[in-house]
């Protein structure tokens, strides 16, 4: 017993996975209970079946298979879950019409149940064997103590699990826009600073193009301010349907968004690239609006596109001369309509 529990502490202790944790729980209770197979089982209610996820077998002769899936509603365990009979050696008295244990030559079973700190049945701790054996009162209190650790741990795997999910999703979250779930401004910096180091590596130019909502007051004065945010998220939806393989469209923000992707070789036109870029974004940033009693045609956005070297300027430097290009298109486009 000094031994096992020596073993127990050492596996509670290091086991980082469920498997690591209950391989060498399979082998102290085929120690203290002598029979041939322990086995480890989870249990899908909602398709009605039973896993065996892990098994220790010490007879070739007597085996259940890891990696099984039998029908629930034959199994021993259900049995002995519905009746409270962690255990008997008589499985042919007790169970006789089971197929599942006349498969597999069952005489002596135990088994105890697994449940999660909320009530729901996780699976099943058992062990097997095909000649009648018996089990003591204090060998059946180890097994309830290894289904414990097992639950214990499963909870912890799913609490852990639940964080790295949430983490994932406040990650995403701190780099996206909520109102067009465009990535926003901190994710742009991240991104620029990567492409500007794919760019420099691969001696290509960036193209950077500022968008500014020209009106954007006018119409929320004019339609309100869910017309406003249906003009946004329009414009946004038509940009991202339309971006290239390798470009990103972020909202840097109220009426502003920014476009970049990978030039041209440096030595080839990189100036016709940001004219092409450019107009093409502008193609998008037209649209018709219907929110409530607004129904209006948008005209497109100021859009000023550059493509710049990667090696002589900064991200803020870039970003700087895409938007004073931005400004001018927006100075020409107002003269346009003064006239």
């Amino acid at each position: 017993m000094d031994s096992i529990l020596l073993k127990l502490s050492d596996s509670v202790s290091g086991a980082q996975t469920l498997e690591e944790l209950t391989r060498p729980l399979l082998e102290m209770l085929h120690a203290v209970t002598g029979l041939e197979s322990t086995y480890l089982t989870s249990i899908d209610l909602d398709q009605g079946l039973q896993h065996i996820l892990y098994s220790r077998n010490a007879s070739t002769t007597f085996a259940i298979p890891e990696g099984l899936t039998v029908e629930w509603n034959d199994t021993l365990c259900k049995r002995a879950l519905d009746e409270n009979r962690g255990f008997t050696n008589e499985v042919d008295d007790c169970w006789g019409d089971s197929d599942a244990a006349r498969a597999l030559g069952i005489q002596t079973y135990l088994s105890t149940p697994i449940f999660t700190g909320t009530g729901n049945l996780y699976g099943t701790l058992c062990a097997a064997s095909a000649t009648r054996r018996d089990v003591s009162v204090d060998t059946r209190k180890i097994i309830d103590l290894f289904a414990r650790l097992i639950a214990q741990h499963v909870e912890r795997e799913s609490l852990l699990t639940r964080l790295r999910e949430a983490n994932i999703e406040l990650s995403a979250m701190a780099l996206t826009d909520p109102l067009t779930s465009l990535p926003n401004r901190r994710a742009l910096l991240d991104e620029l600073g990567r492409m500007f180091a794919v760019a420099q590596r691969e001696t290509r130019s960036v193209l950077i193009a500022f968008l500014d909502l020209d009106g954007f007051k006018q119409v929320n004065d004019t339609w309100g301010h869910e017309a406003g945010d249906v003009l946004l998220q329009t414009i946004a939806r038509q940009l991202a349907q339309q971006r290239r393989a390798g470009d990103f469209i972020a909202r840097v923000g109220g009426d502003e968004f920014v476009a970049v992707g990978v030039g041209p070789q440096q030595g080839e036109s990189a100036s016709d690239a940001a004219q092409a870029f450019g107009l093409r974004l502008f193609e998008k940033t037209r649209a018709t609006v219907a929110a409530g009693a607004a129904q209006f045609d948008y005209a497109g956005a100021s859009v000023g596109a550059i493509a710049i070297d990667p090696a002589a300027a900064t991200v803020s430097e870039a970003l700087s001369q895409a938007d004073s290009a931005m400004y001018k298109v927006k100075q020409h486009r107002a003269r346009r309509a003064a006239c």
